[in-house]
């Protein structure tokens, strides 16, 4: 039996990134893989849940969904036979019967993809087609959620709670097996910060096979192709998927006030994963 890895992060912190380097590495093609056909799929889709279950999971209740989504995981570790990398937006959480819905029966480990919520908050504002305000009271909500079968039939609902305590369930609530990537450490040295995904997840290591799969999931590669071709995954409403993928974007976008209010709201985890040290003192004054 091969274990799932969990891709899990916030909203807009790279995990469409680090798929297409997965999707890179383990292909080894001579040519970058279409975006809209990565490996590592999403663990939210009903259609998904419907045809693991054998049922319509459209009556079932909030947690009568998160106990089936449990079940459905662990069958799917059962069944795979390589390392399968699935994409959530989750933070850790429980079904009705006190168990995590992302047990450690399933689980082989967690990339855990972290990123400045200051960035978080623009991307995501420009990835729902909300305002910043709106974003920022969101990543303070701990109600806050992706995706509902019962209105949107395509995604499961995906309790994110609030950007601190998403960060804090997987990192230090968890028992399972997390390896916690920065988004930023990513953009200054993609070779060494993938070179540990790999690792971490027991694939085969090559140095080449690494070196092409950075190369060919450069940020502009996969904008190039989302201009091209589209991609399945962005927002009907939102101009582009891939935006920017820089660091520090937030610095044309919000105000000092927003800027200090987000990280007055989650300043404990923003110090524990070494952002506070980068910011500039104006903003803590």
């Amino acid at each position: 039996m091969s274990k799932l890895f969990w891709l899990a992060s916030y909203p807009k912190s790279g995990n469409t990134w680090v798929r297409t380097l997965l999707t890179n590495y383990q292909r080894d093609a001579d040519e970058p893989v279409d975006i809209n056909a990565l490996d590592s799929a999403g663990a939210f889709g009903v259609e998904q849940m419907n045809e693991w279950l054998g049922i319509d999971s459209s009556n079932l209740t909030e947690q009568e969904m998160l106990k089936y989504r449990r079940l459905v995981y662990e069958e799917m570790a059962r069944e795979h036979t390589e390392p399968c990398f699935l994409k959530i937006h989750d933070a850790y959480i429980y079904d009705s019967e006190n168990i995590p819905v992302f047990s450690e029966k399933a689980t082989g480990g967690v990339i855990h993809i972290i990123r400045n919520p200051l960035d978080v908050a623009v991307s995501y504002a420009h990835h729902r087609n909300a305002s910043i305000e709106k974003t920022i009271k969101s990543m303070n909500d701990e109600e806050h959620h992706l995706g509902n079968w019962r209105v949107n039939h395509g995604q499961v609902k995906q309790p994110a709670l609030s950007w601190s305590n998403h960060a804090k369930s997987w990192k230090y609530q968890s028992k399972l097996k997390v390896l916690t990537i920065r988004y930023e450490d990513m953009l200054v040295d993609t070779i060494k910060e993938f070179t540990k995904i790999v690792k971490f997840a027991g694939l085969e290591f090559s140095k080449k096979r690494i070196a092409k799969a950075v190369d060919f999931s450069s940020f502009d590669k996969l904008k190039a192709q989302e201009k091209k071709s589209g991609f399945s995954e962005k927002q009907p409403t939102a101009e582009s998927f891939f935006r920017k993928g820089k660091a520090n974007s937030w610095r044309e976008s919000l105000t000092d006030e927003q800027a200090k209010r987000i990280i007055s709201d989650h300043q404990d985890v923003v110090e524990r994963f070494g952002y506070l040290d980068e910011l500039e003192e104006d903003l803590l004054k």
